[in-house]
């Protein structure tokens, strides 16, 4: 089975959180039942994480952008991923938790 470009990008961010300690990452399927939410969830360290996952030079669509300021507004972290750049900016962020 071939893999999109984003499907590329949330295997790599799904690595590197595994190198983090006290680390929990949830990948929750998007059904159309329930609320939005970003591509993953994850906890580090006790803090609430939220991660957008794109493929290199895409952006958030607008409801993504809300979500990410309501996530950010409430005292969490959230962060827009679309390659190796980020996903080391993101990481050396989350070590310092």
């Amino acid at each position: 089975m071939a893999t999109t470009p984003e499907g590329k990008v949330k295997a790599k961010v799904k690595a590197a959180l595994k190198t983090l300690p006290l680390s929990f990452q949830h990948w929750p399927v998007q059904t159309g039942m329930g609320s939005p939410i970003l591509d993953c969830i994850a906890c580090i360290n006790g803090r609430y994480i939220a991660i957008e996952t794109k493929a290199a030079g895409k952006h958030p669509t607008p409801r993504q952008h809300m979500l990410i300021e309501q996530i950010e507004q409430a005292g969490g972290w959230a962060y827009v991923i679309d390659g190796d750049v980020s996903i080391a900016a993101m990481v050396e962020d989350l070590k310092c938790l």
